[in-house]
């Protein structure tokens, strides 16, 4: 019987838990330790810590307060972990809790985080996801239904005191070009709302302020968003702290490539069995900066893709030069006009490539002065045929439901 060495509550804030935190610092005390070779089992808040709900009203997703995320379980100390060597972790299994079979997919305000097509979706929207064994639906989005490949939004090791001091540095200094930017360009420091773990006291006071946001991925891992990351994945960590300290949570039930909508998986709670163990030396061995992994063996097996392609020409119709980003984004707005053909809102059509498990391709960046990216859409998890034809889009949805959106407040 494997040993669930981290249990959460989810009628309770994870601000009661001191096996829980949302801030990176290495003076973190780790919540529990382990050996090489164990494995175990950590349960998850969503990465909101339960400031979602399961109803239709987007205004919470609209007034989320953003500076607490993400609350992560851990930090996990393995014993023997040094600077240097690589921590291997093995997932071994991943899933829902039986009290909470549902997810949630958002579109954060710009005035709130945004998201990658925010300037065209500037107001919150929410909609929510019924887990059905290895399958989902949403009440919200009609006429699709797929797998999940469920995974840890974000995962990795506590930061050494220098590396820590590089991100806040970096980050400022970037934050500083443009500081009245909305959305903003970094998440720096929030002491107010900070979580610790078991550090208390002065020395939670200080690393507080100090304590770097968990929003980006950065060397040690962190919020990767790689749907990849399932039963059976193989991750190669950095360690930069003694004893390693691993931390994870935000997972998602489903994910397409580049989590576009920033709340872009279906969110959800959950636990996570997973096996450690240690390559010592291995950073240097390897000539390792950030995580390198196997993917899962297991995947949603979709084989018949409609593969939209995107160039580095903005939206304005502005030349950019080999520009990944802008490629990526035309490639996802042209899936969305053409799942308006078929009756879908935009909105709808935006929260399906995020939520399903779509592909995200670089598939050109020489051929100057245009990158081009492609993003793979799966035609199997519509229930009617999306392919293009002569007789033209051969399915209407009736326009009687749509995702609840929540009008920004000034």
């Amino acid at each position: 019987m494997t040993e669930t060495i981290i249990k959460i509550n989810l009628e309770e804030s994870p601000y009661t838990n001191e096996m829980i935190h949302n801030r990176w610092h290495p003076d973190i005390p780790m919540a529990v330790t382990v050996k090489p070779g164990d494995d175990f089992k950590i349960e998850c808040y969503d990465w909101t810590g339960g400031q979602i709900k399961n109803d239709d009203d987007a205004a919470d997703v609209r007034d989320v307060d953003l500076t607490q995320v993400h609350f992560l379980s851990g930090p996990v100390g393995v014993e023997g972990a040094e600077p240097g060597d690589l921590l291997v972790v093995d997932i071994l299994d991943i899933g829902t809790f039986d009290e909470s079979l549902w997810g949630f997919n958002g579109f954060f305000s710009k005035k709130n985080g945004g998201g990658f097509l925010t300037d065209h979706f500037p107001e919150a929207q929410k909609s929510i996801w019924d887990i059905n064994g290895m399958f989902t639906k949403s009440r919200h989005v009609p006429g699709v239904e797929y797998a999940g490949l469920i995974h840890p939004g974000l995962i990795g090791c506590l930061p050494s005191k220098e590396l820590l001091d590089e991100w806040n540095t970096r980050e400022q200094a970037l934050f500083d070009t443009d500081p009245e930017r909305v959305p903003a360009l970094a998440t720096l420091p929030h002491n107010e709302t900070a979580h610790m773990g078991k550090l208390t006291g002065e020395a939670k006071a200080k690393a507080a302020v100090e304590g770097a946001r968990t929003v980006p991925p950065r060397e040690h891992g962190g919020n990767c968003d790689i749907k990849d990351l399932s039963r059976g994945s193989k991750i190669y960590f950095p360690v930069y702290v003694k004893d390693a300290g691993l931390s994870m949570g935000d997972l998602h039930f489903s994910q397409g490539d580049g989590e576009i909508t920033f709340c872009g998986a279906i969110e959800m709670a959950g636990w996570i069995h997973i096996r450690v163990n240690l390559v010592k030396g291995g950073m240097e061995k390897y000539a390792i900066k950030n995580p390198i992994f196997k993917p899962s063996p297991i995947t949603p097996k979709y084989d018949d893709y409609l593969i939209f392609e995107g160039i580095s020409v903005d939206e304005g119709g502005k030349q950019h030069y080999l520009d990944v980003h802008v490629a990526y984004r035309q490639a996802c707005l042209n899936a969305i006009n053409y799942l308006e053909k078929f009756g879908y809102t935009r909105a709808q059509a935006y929260a399906i490539l995020g939520t399903a498990p779509v592909q995200g391709h670089i598939s050109g960046v020489v051929d100057i002065p245009n990158a081009c990216a492609t993003l793979w859409l799966p035609t199997d998890i519509f229930e009617f045929d999306v392919q293009p034809g002569n007789d033209g889009p051969t399915l209407e949805l009736d326009g009687s439901v749509d995702i609840p959106l929540a009008p920004d407040l000034e």
